[in-house]
């Protein structure tokens, strides 16, 4: 006679009285033979990722803890700029790391260089209406023409020329 099991993905959870589903990766993960054993690995590395980065703030944003294993400590850096940044600062870091308990005696760096993809740089367009360049045109010459208002009356001259030169006028 099979037992019902419950669906993939999904744990029962009981907590007092209610019933709850927990549902995502950390179920997924703990149902899986396969992946179950990653867990206090991905966990160790994650509170070293944490460790290090009360340690070194400044630098270690953009480093990564690749592993741990044989008391060596391996690290990644996205360049070899930051990588000797990184190097200068090792002694610091392992003793830091041996006084919170973490059993390191050599810590190794990895240069691995990452895709960025770069932003594509925006270019604002502001489209005034015709009342509000009109309106500026007209401010620019009700103000008094005064050295106070000289860079201000410059500025409204520029932004109205170069709404008339847009739109043809």
């Amino acid at each position: 006679m099979e037992t019902s099991s419950p669906p993939p993905f999904r744990i029962n959870i009981k907590r007092g009285k209610k019933l709850f589903a927990a549902s995502g990766v950390a179920s997924f993960l703990a149902g899986n033979d396969k992946i179950s054993p990653l867990l206090p690995t991905i966990r160790r590395n994650a509170s070293l990722q944490k460790e290090c980065g009360n340690i070194l703030p400044a630098i270690f944003d953009s480093c990564e803890v690749l592993q741990l294993a044989d008391e060596q400590l391996t690290l990644s850096t996205p360049n070899a700029a930051l990588a000797s940044k990184l190097k200068q600062q090792l002694p610091k870091l392992q003793s830091q790391l041996q006084q919170r308990g973490w059993q390191i005696n050599a810590i190794r760096i990895k240069v691995q260089v990452k895709k960025t993809v770069e932003k594509p740089i925006t270019v604002k367009q502001l489209v005034l209406s015709d009342p509000a360049v009109r309106a500026f045109g007209e401010l620019e010459n009700a103000l008094e023409d005064t050295p106070q208002n000289d860079a201000l009356r410059a500025a409204l001259h520029r932004l109205v020329k170069r709404h008339l030169q847009n739109t043809g006028e």
